[in-house]
């Protein structure tokens, strides 16, 4: 396990690598002056030259990366050309707001994903299977601002069930003051009692979740339902029902512990897809995420502030892999020999 460990740390760290070049290459190959954009158009040479020295820009390329990836390892990401603010204070503000709406999308995709998964391998080729398999098909292939504005129309302007927009009523920040712990609204609500933000949170996540784990559970069941139709083809279940075991038992007792390394390398994957899809998701239901925060960004042509949402994202990426990996180790011994 160790060596297994090593290895993928190492793979871990490579990709980091190539994230971090890519992200400077990228910064350097934006059109516009990051000096003139911090400075302003109207800025005298000085001003300009000033603002050169501060980024570093009057230097040559090699010192530049490397000051940059220096800059990284000691946590300085930059600071953002709009807000004048560090990127990582920016980013740590943003960041769990993503996180809590992506995490709630992931839970309800997996809660849901696995078992409509195993229904349709239970009931393979038969009408349960054929409802799963069109459902998640829809559920992937439909496009997530239309499922956001119509989930928003039905069952926020309409019925009224749920918020249309917002994390959280923001009248509750006068009568109901949360106090911060990991920025996390729901969990800091739940730390530290204050059940109407928590309720009001509940309420006001609902909807974007849903339409951000629209694409994650139709791929979750698609991927499940195939492992447990190819594991059942293994040796060790033909066994298992010689001994007189149900199917039901043999597919959720015996052959879907196998079958979820497979969901679990995916489930890293759609991790990412949703940390990116839920962008959009986030500008619809006006969340206050990193959805917003890259496209005030691009918006505003702030390059450190771009680069630094790219490299948050590669970065929680590969960390996911990671544990994913070392959850498959655990599982399914045989892949650490790979």
């Amino acid at each position: 396990m160790i060596g297994y460990l090593t290895r993928r740390l190492g793979q871990a760290l490579l990709v980091v690598a190539g994230v971090v070049t890519l992200t400077f290459v990228i910064m350097r190959l934006v059109p516009g002056d990051p000096a003139v954009a911090y400075a302003g158009p109207k800025a005298t040479p000085e001003q300009l030259a000033a603002a050169s020295r501060q980024f570093g820009l009057d230097r040559p390329l090699h010192v530049q990366l490397w000051n940059y990836v220096r800059d990284l390892v000691t946590g300085d990401w930059g600071t953002s050309l709009r807000t004048r603010q560090p990127v990582r204070e920016d980013l740590f503000t943003a960041f769990p707001a993503s996180l809590e709406l992506v995490g709630a999308a992931l839970i309800l995709a997996i809660v849901v994903g696995i078992p409509v998964g195993v229904l349709a391998a239970r009931h393979k080729a038969r009408l349960p299977d054929l409802g799963v398999r069109l459902g998640s098909m829809l559920a992937v292939s439909v496009p997530v601002f239309w499922l956001a504005l119509t989930l928003q129309t039905v069952f926020a302007s309409h019925l009224g069930w749920f918020p249309v927009a917002g994390e959280y009523d923001a009248s509750l920040d006068t009568t109901s003051p949360l106090t911060l712990w990991t920025n996390i609204t729901i969990v800091d609500a739940l730390i530290t009692g204050n059940w109407p933000i928590f309720t009001s949170t509940l309420d006001h996540l609902v909807l974007p979740a849903l339409v951000v784990a629209a694409y994650p559970a139709g791929v979750i069941a698609q991927m499940t339902r195939a492992a447990l139709i190819e594991e059942s083809g293994q040796e060790h279940v033909r066994l298992e029902r010689a001994l007189g075991f149900g199917e039901t038992t043999i597919l959720t007792r015996f052959a879907l512990r196998p079958a979820l390394n497979p969901v679990l390398s995916l489930i890293a994957l759609v991790f990412a897809y949703s940390l990116v899809n839920g962008f959009l998701v986030e500008a619809v239901f006006n969340w206050p995420g990193l959805g917003r925060y890259a496209f005030n960004a691009i918006t505003s042509a702030d390059t450190p502030g771009i680069a630094g949402v790219t490299l948050l994202v590669a970065v929680v990426y590969v960390l996911v892999n990671l544990v994913v990996d070392l959850l498959q180790g655990v599982i399914d011994p045989r892949v650490r020999t790979r």
